[in-house]
C-alpha cells in the first residue's frame, strides 16, 4: 500500500503533470508564447519556431503522468507508484539533461528557475521508486520439542 508521503509525492507530480499538460495540449500557442508565467519569460520560444503538433504531444505526455499519478493515488498500490516514478525518471533525466545544455538565452532569474524546475520532477521521482522499509514483522514459527 502507498503510503501518505507516498501518495504525497504522487498528488505533486499529478499536479506538475495537469499543469504542464492541459496548457500544453489545450492552449499550444499560448504555452509556446508564455510558458511557465508566474512572472518568468517565456522558456519554450527560445528553443525554436512554433510547432504546435509538438507541443499537444508534450501537453499529452504530462497528461498521461499525471493520469498515471492518480491510478496510484487511487489504487493506492506500491507497483503503482514505483511505475510512475520509473516514468517521471525516463522522462525527466534526458529532459534535464538536454535544458541544461541549452541555457544560453535566459535571463539569470529563468535560468535558474528552468533548473530548479526540470531537477524537481527527478527529485520527487526517486523516492517513489525506492523499496518501501517493511514495518510489519513476519510471525515467527513455534519450535516444536521432540
Amino acid at each position: 500500500m502507498n503510503t501518505l508521503p507516498r501518495r504525497i509525492l504522487l498528488a505533486v507530480t499529478s499536479l506538475i503533470g495537469a499543469f504542464v499538460g492541459v496548457w500544453a495540449a489545450a492552449f499550444p500557442q499560448s504555452f509556446y508564447d508564455s510558458f511557465p508565467g508566474l512572472g518568468f519569460g517565456p522558456w519554450v520560444g527560445v528553443d525554436g519556431p512554433y510547432n504546435e503538433h509538438l507541443i499537444r504531444d508534450v501537453g499529452a505526455l504530462y497528461l498521461a503522468l499525471a493520469a498515471s499519478g492518480i491510478y496510484a493515488i487511487v489504487t493506492r498500490t506500491i507497483q503503482a507508484g514505483r511505475a510512475v516514478g520509473v516514468a517521471w525518471l525516463v522522462f525527466s533525466v534526458p529532459h534535464f539533461a538536454y535544458h541544461l545544455h541549452h541555457l544560453e538565452g535566459f535571463a539569470p532569474l529563468d535560468l535558474v528557475g528552468q533548473v530548479i524546475s526540470l531537477g524537481s520532477t527527478i527529485v520527487l521521482a526517486i523516492p517513489l521508486i525506492v523499496p518501501t522499509r517493511n514495518l510489519a514483522r513476519k510471525p515467527t514459527r513455534k519450535k516444536t520439542q521432540p
